[in-house]
C-alpha cells in the first residue's frame, strides 16, 4: 500500500529528509540503490528510474542487494534523488535507500545494444523489456478511488513517459477505467512498468495497468470523458457517449477484469473493505443502495443517513412503506455506494445484521406534495453534515470499517473523560477505553463490541456539547 504518492494532497514536510542528507557524493547520472530485497529483477530496479527520464545503464550486484542505475542526464538523475528523499522509494513494500554514486557511468555500454550492437552482457534486460510492448495504448483501472480522477490527472501523469496522443474514460462494472493512447508503444511499456500499482494519491486511487487489445483510439469528442489532443477541433458532443459502437464492441471483448468477485463470499466481502478487491456490481451503477434485514421497531431515515453518511454523501433515504425492514439510499455516486456496501454489509445494527446491495433504481423518489408518508423519506440533500462535499476535505483519510473503537473531534475544553464516558455508556454500551490526543480536541474511545460503537456513532454523530461544539465521530482504525 506504500507505493510513490504521484499527486500528493497535503504538505507532508514532517517527513522530507533534508536533501543535503542524501547527497554525501556530488551529482551523478549514476545512482547507487542498497538494501534492494534479495530476489528483486533488473526490471524492477529499472522501474524506479523511469519516470525520471532515460535509463542507460543497469548494473546490479546480486549477492549484495545493490545496484548502480545511469540516467541519460545528470539532471534526471537529481530529480529522482529529490524526488525519493521526500518519498521513500520502495520495492516489493521494501524501503530502499538511494544515492549518487562516486561513478560517474558505468563501464559496461549499453548504447551499443540500443543501436543494435552486439549484446555482450546481460544489460540488454532493459531493452527485451521495452521491446514487448504489444501496443501503445494502456488499459488503466483504477482501484480505491475515494477521490475524482479526472482526465486531465491522467495525463499530468503518464505525459512523463511520452506524448499522450488520446483519453478515454468510462465506468465499467462499476470501475472507472480509461484507455490512453501513447505516440510509440515503448512510452506505453515505460509508463506501466512505472506507474501499475502505484497511488496517485496518499492511500488512494491504485493505478492498476495493462496492455489494451486495441492499437489506436477513435475519439469522436473531446470533453471531460473523452479526448483526442492530436485534433483539438473535435466538437464537445454534450452528453454524446464519446465511444463509436464499433470501439465499445471491442471493449467489452477487452474486459479481463481484476478481481470481479460475485456474488460476495465473507472473504471476498472483507478484502473489498479492506480495499483489495473491486467488486463487480451492475454496470452503469447509480449510487441507490438497498438495505434490508432492518430493526424496523428501531431504525429512522436520520440513523441510516448518519451511518451511511461515514462512507459517502447520502442524499436521500426512504424506508419502505409496505416492507418497513428494507430502505433505500441515494448516495451521491457510485463509488461512495460500493464504498458503504463493502463496509456495511452483514453489519449488526440495532441487533440484526443488515443487508447491502446495490439497488435497480437510479434515484429515489420524495413522496407527492401534501403526501404525508410518516416521516418514512427524508431528503438530506442539502443537509450541513455531509463529509464528503469539499474535495480534499480530511474525511477522504479517514473511511475506515466499522470498529469498535471510535474517533472523536471537535471536544469543547470543559468537557471530561468523564463526561464523554458517561454520553457513550447512555448510548447503550459499555465504555472499556479513553484517550485524549492532540491536547484535547480529539479522543479514541472504545466500546465493547463493533455493534455497540456503530450505535454509539449513529446516535452521537453532531451531538451538539454545548458552546456550539458539535461533536464529530467517527471509525477509528487505531486501538488503545
Amino acid at each position: 500500500h506504500n507505493f510513490p504518492v504521484l499527486l500528493t494532497n497535503g504538505n507532508d514536510s514532517s517527513k522530507k529528509l533534508r536533501v543535503e542528507d542524501r547527497m554525501e557524493s556530488p551529482p551523478s547520472r549514476v545512482l547507487h540503490i542498497r538494501k534492494l530485497p534479495s530476489e528483486v529483477s533488473e526490471t524492477e530496479v529499472i522501474a524506479l528510474g523511469l519516470p525520471f527520464g532515460k535509463v542507460t545503464n543497469i548494473l546490479m550486484l546480486k549477492g549484495k542487494n545493490q545496484a548502480f542505475l545511469e540516467l541519460g542526464t545528470e539532471e534526471a538523475a537529481v530529480t529522482m534523488v529529490n524526488y525519493y528523499t521526500a518519498v521513500t522509494p520502495q520495492v516489493r513494500n521494501v524501503p530502499v535507500f538511494i544515492q549518487f554514486s562516486n561513478h560517474k557511468e558505468l563501464k559496461t555500454d549499453m548504447s551499443a545494444v540500443q543501436e543494435g550492437g552486439s549484446p555482450n552482457s546481460d544489460t540488454s534486460a532493459l531493452d527485451s523489456v521495452l521491446a514487448q510492448a504489444p501496443s501503445p495504448v494502456l488499459r488503466i483501472i483504477i482501484d480505491n478511488m475515494f477521490y475524482p480522477v479526472t482526465l486531465d490527472v491522467l495525463q499530468q501523469i503518464f505525459s512523463k513517459f511520452g506524448t499522450v496522443m488520446k483519453i478515454i474514460t468510462f465506468t465499467k462494472n462499476n470501475q472507472f477505467q480509461a484507455l490512453l493512447q501513447f505516440s510509440e508503444p515503448v512510452n506505453a511499456q515505460q509508463a506501466r512498468l512505472s506507474l501499475d500499482g502505484q497511488n496517485i494519491y496518499n492511500s488512494c486511487c491504485t493505478l492498476r495497468i495493462d496492455f489494451s487489445k486495441l492499437v489506436n483510439l477513435n475519439v469522436k469528442y473531446n470533453n471531460d470523458k473523452s479526448r483526442d489532443y492530436t485534433r483539438p477541433e473535435l466538437p464537445a458532443g454534450d452528453g454524446q457517449p464519446s465511444l463509436d459502437p464499433a470501439m465499445a464492441a471491442a471493449l467489452n471483448k477487452d474486459s479481463s477484469l481484476l478481481g470481479a468477485i460475485s456474488p460476495l463470499s465473507a472473504a471476498a466481502a472483507a478484502a473489498a473493505a479492506a480495499g483489495r478487491v473491486a467488486l463487480s456490481g451492475h454496470s452503469g451503477c447509480s449510487g441507490v443502495l438497498l438495505v434490508s434485514n432492518l430493526n424496523e421497531e428501531m431504525v429512522t431515515p436520520q440513523s441510516l443517513f448518519t451511518l451511511f453518511g461515514v462512507y459517502g454523501d447520502a442524499q436521500r433515504v426512504k424506508i419502505l412503506y409496505n416492507k418497513k425492514d428494507s430502505a433505500l439510499i441515494q448516495m451521491s455516486d457510485g463509488n461512495q455506494a460500493q464504498l458503504a456496501m463493502s463496509h456495511l454489509n452483514g453489519q449488526k445494527m440495532f441487533g440484526k445484521i443488515i443487508r447491502v446491495t446495490l439497488s435497480k433504481h437510479q434515484t429515489v423518489q420524495l413522496p407527492r406534495e401534501g403526501l404525508d408518508d410518516q416521516g418514512l423519506t427524508k431528503d438530506f440533500t442539502n443537509s450541513p453534515l455531509h463529509r464528503f462535499k469539499k474535495p480534499g476535505s480530511k474525511n477522504f483519510q479517514n473511511i475506515f470499517p466499522p470498529s469498535a473503537t471510535l474517533h472523536l473531534s471537535n471536544v469543547p475544553e470543559d468537557v471530561t473523560e468523564e463526561d464523554l464516558r458517561q454520553l457513550f455508556s447512555n448510548a447503550g454500551g459499555t465504555v472499556k477505553a479513553f484517550k485524549f490526543f492532540q491536547g484535547h480536541k480529539m479522543a479514541l474511545l472504545q466500546m465493547s463490541t463493533v455493534e455497540e460503537a456503530i450505535q454509539a456513532l449513529m446516535d452521537l454523530h453532531n451531538y451538539d456539547m454545548g458552546s456550539n461544539h458539535h461533536l464529530k465521530v467517527s471509525f477509528s482504525k487505531s486501538t488503545i
